[in-house]
């Protein structure tokens, strides 16, 4: 096949074969050991081997299992037995990485999809020494969802991802500032940060105020959870980038009421308060909120990363079906716990199975010893154990359960906005010309969502308003004007 296709194109162009580094299937499936055989016998068949491993989750797993550079072990050795120059992946971030595959020898390029998507310009921030200004992917994979979805993508570090035609964002240029020149900026999660780094860069000048004492909401809390360290990127970049920046003021341990919103004399107001897990269970099993007993100990995923972490038999009900219900199931047994984690999916986690990482959560909750519950749900939680029903005949039975984490869904934090919006009137003679709620305050998400949020708050602020017209680009296919074909052309049965 690779001679047929060398016939065809000649030497007008170069020939990369890509091959498995391992396919991991046993003895269906090549192994590292004969892969190497099979590239020192064939040492110049292509112009380019292109080195990747197995399947798409095992070449690219999410940064929770799966370190930088991870595929280095099954690649070091075979560049020595071909002459052909070898590429090779492995989420590559940190340019001394990459520098250190080339100079010891284990590869010849470095492949980036997930970080190029995460910045376009790494190779060039490189070149010029500007490693301090590389968005860094996270390894959340977000990215992949839109494959898996058949839906748009989108890149938590990169929110001008998929809409550099459609909305014509630029990763790395801002549209010019519009007629208002400040903006206080409340709440300095994901989507407020990422709000603050564009409005600067358009020449706004802001301020941030955050209730905390710490910056960076929710991306700075879930990035103490086990396995989610490099998610805490998405505030460092951010948090740097703002620093070095004249025209920015950020305040923590600020708490801010309509009063006080009212009285600084910001032109815009933009609200990006977060969410906040909701304990009464309502999310896709109960509408409303469940049965719970006075005296029962229930806990939200914002209790244990407050600290109060319980202990016992401890019962999980996931009906959130992302993440963070495995990941607190790790904690918990970290922690001592005896943990069961029931959930109404088919599946342990069933949304990550679009971030390719499903079968790796429970394979490595079985492993710690967790009782999976599958197909079932919560009805009632009782002092000492909950009430479990099974998801297709309703039939019931009890878990002990000394306390019980309930990971079902967000409410918006988003009373500050209601108590201005009553207060419109007032607005003109405060100076205050818009007030807008995004990110998770007005509608909770992925983290992607959040700084997506953001960053198309920070493109719009002051922009025309477009009444019924699209808010972005799009391509119209027509059908070219009937033609008839000269009777010479026409042909018949």
């Amino acid at each position: 096949m690779i001679a047929d296709i060398r016939d065809a194109v000649g030497d007008t162009m170069g020939i990369t074969l890509r091959v498995s580094l391992d396919e991991t299937i046993g003895e269906l499936g090549f192994s590292n050991a004969e892969l190497r055989d099979f590239i020192e016998m064939n040492r110049n068949l292509p112009d380019l081997w292109d080195l990747a491993h197995g399947t798409w989750e095992d070449c690219s797993g999410p940064s929770r299992f799966k370190e930088e550079a991870a595929q280095e072990l099954l690649v070091r050795g075979i560049r020595e037995l071909s002459d052909r120059p070898m590429v090779g992946v492995g989420r590559f971030t940190s340019p001394d990485v990459m520098v250190r595959m080339i100079k010891s020898g284990t590869l010849d390029f470095i492949g980036c999809a997930r970080p190029s998507i995460a910045d376009p310009f790494l190779p060039k921030k490189v070149e010029e020494g500007r490693i301090e200004d590389i968005r860094e992917c996270i390894g959340c994979n977000i990215c992949i969802t839109g494959d898996m979805t058949m839906s748009i993508s989108r890149c938590t570090q990169n929110p001008t991802f998929m809409e550099e035609w459609r909305k014509g964002w630029h990763p790395e240029r801002m549209n010019a500032k519009g007629d208002s020149d400040t903006v206080l900026v409340v709440g300095s999660g994901p989507a407020g940060l990422e709000a603050a780094w564009a409005l600067c860069r358009r020449g706004y000048d802001v301020a941030i105020a955050e209730a905390r004492t710490e910056i960076g909401g929710r991306v700075a809390r879930e990035s103490r959870l086990p396995g989610l360290s490099a998610w805490g990127r998405v505030k460092d970049y951010r948090e740097y980038q703002l620093r070095q920046r004249p025209n920015v003021e950020i305040y923590l341990d600020s708490r801010l009421t309509a009063d006080e919103v009212m009285a600084f004399g910001f032109q815009n107001i933009a609200i990006a308060t977060g969410a906040t897990w909701r304990r009464d269970g309502v999310a896709r099993q109960h509408v409303v909120p469940m049965t719970i007993a006075e005296g029962a100990a229930v806990y939200t995923p914002d209790d244990l990363m407050d600290g109060n972490i319980p202990g016992g038999n401890v019962v999980i009900f996931d009906d959130d079906h992302y993440y963070m219900g495995g990941v607190l199931a790790e904690l918990l047994v970290q922690k001592g716990a005896k943990v069961t984690l029931i959930t109404p999916s088919a599946y342990v986690s069933d949304w990550t199975r679009n971030t390719l990482e499903q079968g790796t959560i429970h394979a490595r909750l079985d492993a710690l010893g967790v009782n999976i519950v599958l197909n079932r749900g919560v009805t009632e939680i009782a002092v000492d154990h909950v009430v479990s029903n099974c998801v297709y005949t309703g039939r019931t039975c009890q878990y002990p359960a000394d306390a019980v984490v309930m990971v079902a869904s967000r409410s918006g934090n988003d009373q500050l906005y209601r108590d201005l919006i009553l207060r419109q009137d007032e607005w003109t003679d405060a100076g205050i010309r818009s007030v807008k709620v995004f990110g998770d305050a007005e509608a909770a998400g992925p983290i992607a969502w959040a700084t997506y949020a953001g960053h198309r708050y920070a493109r719009e602020l002051d922009g025309e308003p477009r009444g019924d017209a699209l808010p972005f680009r799009r391509e119209i296919t027509e059908l070219a004007a009937e033609h008839t074909p000269s009777p010479e052309l026409c042909l018949h049965d």
